[in-house]
């Protein structure tokens, strides 16, 4: 659910604990000391103290902090400086100026070869990416990021990472992952006693049980991290979490309370100039007034979003607020306004799978109210159909069977602990064999029970390794039953097509003869054009296909950034070895058709002439 986006900016140089006493002591020193050092350290600590209460101060004592550091030339202030600024301009939405800070932050933390000042560079890099919906890229980078992190050792990087990949799953509608993100997170957090970021997973965890419908446990986690906020002082978080709360009262049907989340997370966002922010909650608030029929309002929130959207240019977010605008015109019976505004926010290539659902039903409604009940019954046919193939509704039960596999995971880890310990006394016992000499006597019955204790471990080992290599088995077994699965369902396709193909033709013979099924044909047909090729047997297919296959359209993604859905399941059938013709007959359509679309991949992927694309697709 886009409409959730929750941009995470975090920096380890922040501290959130100082008091209002320490801040005015720490301005007393700014002012009236005399060492630019001493007054560079105090910069620094009054910039981390306003970033997330009062941005504008931010913003100018972080340009104070820099100007010093400059005049110093002292790398390290101006490391913390640029990232402050970084940080500050993303808040504000504002991508050109923090582009500008991250860079310079990137290229001294190179300078001076600290691979911890580079993580949290790359770490501003990757949420300014995510500020601009740049999600792919965003998700490459973070995790490049993950990897140095664990190359460092640097457990709270990790976490920082772990926590960003959330933002980025649950934008790109991969809840699993998301989730599975969120649990990482917390429990390093948990482990480093950061109660703060502890705040943040709660915050992460809030949202997605808000899209699996657990709306009480949401409001629970919410509130508690709100509660961590307000102590912080957190005014960004606190309109974040706020935003949340509105959502889950929304979704409850409590308008009351809905309404007033939204307008709280609303002021705080607009005292402290957070526009991103806003965009979350307006188009929620607008829903609201809509539900209290409260029109006019509505319209005002919507002049108001679409002028904060056009401003920080997010496509995303002005489609949500025109498929709003749209909503209004069709209860003020503009119906001829709706239509072309639905029009053109369908006509944009990026829009995403919720905004074409709304499109389709919104429309739906208003061929109804027209009378036009041909288009009212096609529009509702294919919102009904994209509704149905949702990612949202596949995953669920996937989503809520990970808490389980996060518990294994755990027993995983405890064991594999007992293991380095068992390794670790192994190596001391050999040791202590070879000292035997020095202590003949008097370390006998000890080396005697060293040696029992080594035997247990022995044993332990041996048990270890039988477990894994049952569990090796099962993994065999599971992969092999999923590779049935997928040429089943392969099979299942191109059956299914081949059917409805020589069916619809048999029909069409029919139509000819008036006295045959005159008044039926037009239902029958509609009926097996809504089951043809649908996109839930797509979906299954491609979920066991990259059981499989590992993951092959993610590396096509990877490979090549401008692969549309449609060419990746091309790509798909061509690694299953089908013929021109049983993918003609899966998708149905002509023959020619898949032999263009193969030309058109080919030539995509940048492949010669004398390459073979089928060939070629089953090395990746």
């Amino acid at each position: 659910m886009k409409i959730l986006i929750s941009f995470l900016i975090v920096f380890p140089f922040i501290g959130f604990s100082q008091s209002q006493n320490n801040i005015d002591s720490l301005l007393n020193v700014y002012v009236t000391t005399t060492v630019d050092s001493i007054r560079l350290k105090a910069s620094n600590r009054i910039t981390s103290y306003y970033l997330y209460r009062d941005i504008s101060k931010a913003k100018e004592y972080g340009k104070k902090q820099l100007n010093i550091a400059n005049n110093l030339n002292d790398i390290d202030g101006k490391i913390k400086a640029n990232s402050h600024l970084s940080t500050i301009y993303t808040s504000l939405s504002e991508y050109d100026s923090a582009q500008f800070y991250i860079e310079n932050t990137i290229n001294l933390s190179k300078l001076s070869k600290d691979l911890t000042k580079q993580s949290i560079a790359i770490h501003s890099l990757v949420i300014l990416e995510i500020s601009r919906e740049n999600y792919d890229k965003a998700e490459k980078l973070n995790n490049e990021n993950l990897n140095l992190n664990l190359k460092i050792k640097d457990t709270f990087g990790l976490a920082l990472s772990y926590d960003t990949a959330f933002t980025i799953y649950e934008n790109k509608g991969q809840n699993l992952n998301a989730l599975e993100s969120a649990l990482k997170s917390l429990e390093l957090f948990e482990q480093l006693n950061e109660k703060i970021r502890v705040a943040d997973a709660l915050n992460k965890l809030a949202i997605m049980e808000n899209v699996l419908e657990n709306f009480d446990t949401s409001i629970t986690y919410s509130k508690k991290a709100l509660k961590v906020y307000e102590e912080y002082e957190d005014v960004e978080y606190q309109a974040r979490i706020l935003n949340i709360l509105g959502i889950s009262y929304k979704s409850k049907k409590d308008y009351v309370n809905a309404q007033n989340y939204f307008n709280q997370s609303i002021a705080l966002s607009e005292k402290h100039n957070y526009k991103s922010i806003m965009l979350v909650s307006l188009p929620h608030l607008i829903d609201v007034q809509f539900e209290m029929k409260d029109y006019e309002n509505a319209k005002k929130l919507i002049d108001k979003g679409l002028n904060i959207a056009e401003i920080i240019k997010s496509e995303n977010m002005i489609s949500y607020l025109n498929i709003r605008l749209a909503n209004y015109f069709k209860y003020a019976r503009n119906f001829d306004e709706a239509i072309q505004l639905l029009d053109l926010v369908q006509s944009n290539s990026s829009i995403d799978s919720y905004t074409l659902i709304e499109v389709y039903r919104i429309k739906s409604e208003i061929y109804k109210e027209q009378n036009k009940y041909k288009s009212a019954l096609e529009n509702f046919e294919i919102y009904k159909q994209l509704q149905d193939s949702s990612t949202l509704q596949k995953n669920i039960s996937t989503i809520n069977d990970l808490r389980v596999i996060h518990q294994t995971e755990q027993k995983e880890a405890e064991i594999a602990l007992q293991n380095e310990e068992i390794n670790s006394l192994n190596e001391k016992a050999r040791a202590d064999k070879l000292m035997k000499g020095l202590y003949a006597g008097g370390m006998f019955s000890f080396l005697a029970v060293s040696g029992l204790l080594f035997f247990g471990f022995k044993q332990r080992i041996k048990k270890n390794q039988i477990a894994r290599e049952n569990q090796e088995e099962i993994y065999k077994h599971e992969i092999e039953h999923k590779k049935k699965e997928l040429t089943s369902q392969t099979l299942h396709l191109v059956q299914k097509n081949t059917f409805i193909q020589e069916l619809m033709e048999n029909l069409e013979n029919i139509k000819k003869s008036p006295e045959l099924f005159k008044t039926e044909f037009r239902r029958i047909v509609m009926l097996l054009k809504k089951e043809n090729a649908s996109d839930k047997d797509w979906e299954v297919f491609k979920t066991y296909f990259a059981e499989v296959h590992n993951d092959f359209d993610q590396k096509l993604k990877t490979l090549y950034t401008d692969i549309s859905e449609k060419e990746i399941r091309l790509a798909a059938f061509l690694r299953m070895n089908l013929t021109t013709k049983e993918i003609a007959a899966t998708l149905n359509v002509l023959p020619d058709s898949i032999l263009k679309s193969k030309y058109r991949l080919k030539k995509k992927l940048n492949l010669d002439r004398d390459t073979d694309l089928t060939s070629f697709l089953n090395t990746i």
